[in-house]
């Protein structure tokens, strides 16, 4: 697992960013990624983030599961130029 936090333009504290989790196969489905989750928002509360927020693909039916009993979709599509 790997966040990160930064300013934010809609708020006077930071973002926390949940950049990457990964559960391996074997481990999923007995709670391992949601205390993950759970540990990254009890950190950003504890620091003074307004919100924790993260990406996935929609084809990721095993996280997207999960993801949709601890969080709320934010409505937004997300749009990417790559560089180099």
């Amino acid at each position: 697992m790997h966040w990160l936090t930064h300013s934010a333009t809609w708020t006077t504290t930071s973002y926390c960013y949940l950049e990457d989790l990964f559960v391996a196969p074997g481990g999923r489905g007995a709670g391992a990624g949601r205390s993950l989750v759970e540990h990254v928002r009890s950190w950003a509360e504890q620091n003074g983030s307004a919100k924790v927020y993260w990406l996935t693909a929609e084809s990721n039916a095993t996280a997207r599961a999960l993801y949709d009993q601890v969080a709320t979709r934010s409505g937004m599509i997300h749009y990417q130029i790559p560089l180099g």
